[in-house]
């Protein structure tokens, strides 16, 4: 009666963290397990959605409304230099649920289950867990490619062997990384997209957290698009309002690029997505046309990897991460450090190894360290690291 592949599914991290910690956060913990952003939201988003709570009476449309896509074209082609025209409002973009349905979802566009070898789908090891469900629910093979310290943490899927290359379908680049803060730099996304077109798989880059960054602003999938030519010829990108707006109850998101993959995905999005509703498309378009707040944002996390350097520096492999806000800490045994710091210092992280799968020699690259969401004020992480670094 049941869809065999489920078995193949790991619990989700946060199952497993609630099983590991024996249930839910108490009453007084600091949850610094989970990237869900804890800035208060431009307040215009409360006013916008009021101004149209007319709309909420309307069923909307899958690709969204004009202004909605109109507004994304121009947040791309300012943020990423992008000549004009090289994405269109009307062929490229989508509308998506929040981007993690989006980049589920994905799989079921490029992966065809009826080829006559079965489709692979490379992806980073850590890696974010909806891309391994995606890739076990639509048929096709797991294929993880580990990203090792001394490069910066990123896969490399030139690497790949040849015959994994002739079969895949579909690759996801996470850039900055989830859960390492890595960056892609424009040569190594080329390098991507060359591959991904040479050998005719979909490129599918997740850049949610491209507005988080410490430094200088990471280059994107459709500016390496636009410096090799051809168009976005088999490449999409996947953006949220989630981390860069702290909206995470929004559920607001785009997916843009390659006109073929947009289309198909626009129609099986009409069968199973959830299309999304029209007053928040108004308050989306809104925050795609403000970087105001996006800056404010960005200068709280700057602040917090501050109070994160004052304390950890030179401890547990910290490091600066060039975007997001996750720190990476190797602990020895992420398990553990878990475990020590809910019962000794009421403060919830990640073990990195629910973050990854064990290679081919066994060892599972995230299980020595922790992940740690800087997502709380900066009074409360600072305290929360202290504890942290005094517990371990």
């Amino acid at each position: 009666m049941l869809n065999s592949r489920l078995d193949r599914l790991t619990d989700y991290p946060f199952q497993r963290l609630a099983a590991l910690l024996g249930g839910p956060a108490k009453p007084g913990d600091v949850v610094m397990s989970i990237g869900e952003p804890q800035h208060a939201p431009p307040p215009f988003v409360k006013e916008v959605l009021a101004e149209h709570a007319a709309l909420w009476g309307k069923y909307p449309p899958v690709a969204g409304t004009p202004a909605f896509r109109a507004a994304v074209i121009g947040w791309l082609e300012r943020r990423f230099a992008l000549p004009a025209g090289i994405v269109d409002a009307d062929r490229h973009v989508l509308p998506v649920a929040g981007t993690r349905e989006a980049l589920y979802m994905i799989a079921q566009v490029a992966c065809d289950a009826e080829a006559a070898e079965r489709p692979a789908v490379l992806l980073p090891n850590p890696f974010y867990q909806v891309y391994a469900g995606a890739a076990v629910m639509a048929g096709a093979e797991p294929v993880f490619v580990a990203g090792r310290a001394e490069d910066g943490f990123l896969p490399d899927f030139e690497t790949v062997p040849e015959a994994v290359l002739r079969r895949t379908a579909l690759a996801y680049l996470c850039t900055p990384a989830n859960p390492q803060g890595s960056v892609a730099g424009l040569d190594r996304l080329t390098r991507a997209v060359a591959l991904a077109r040479r050998h005719g798989f979909l490129l599918a880059v997740d850049e949610c957290y491209s507005e988080i960054f410490d430094g200088a602003a990471p280059a994107g999938a459709l500016q390496a698009c636009a410096a090799l030519g051809a168009g976005v010829d088999n490449v999409v990108v996947f953006h949220s309002l989630s981390k860069r707006s702290s909206v995470p109850g929004l559920r607001s998101g785009f997916v843009a690029g390659d006109e073929r993959v947009v289309s198909a995905f626009a129609r099986l999005r009409a069968y199973g997505g959830a299309a999304t509703p029209l007053p928040v498309l108004a308050a989306a378009t809104r925050l795609w046309a403000d970087e105001t707040h996006v800056e404010a944002n960005r200068a709280l996390y700057r602040a917090k990897l501050d109070a994160a350097e004052a304390v950890l520096a030179g401890r547990f492999g910290f490091y600066r991460p060039p975007g997001g806000f996750f720190l990476w800490l190797d602990v020895g045994d992420g398990e553990a450090a878990a475990v020590k710091l809910a019962t000794e210092a009421g403060i919830r992280v990640l073990p990195g190894a629910y973050l990854a799968r064990e290679a081919d020699d066994g060892i599972n690259p995230g299980a020595p360290f922790i992940r740690v969401a800087l997502v709380h004020d900066l009074e409360t992480t600072a305290a929360a690291l202290r504890r942290l670094a005094g517990t371990l």
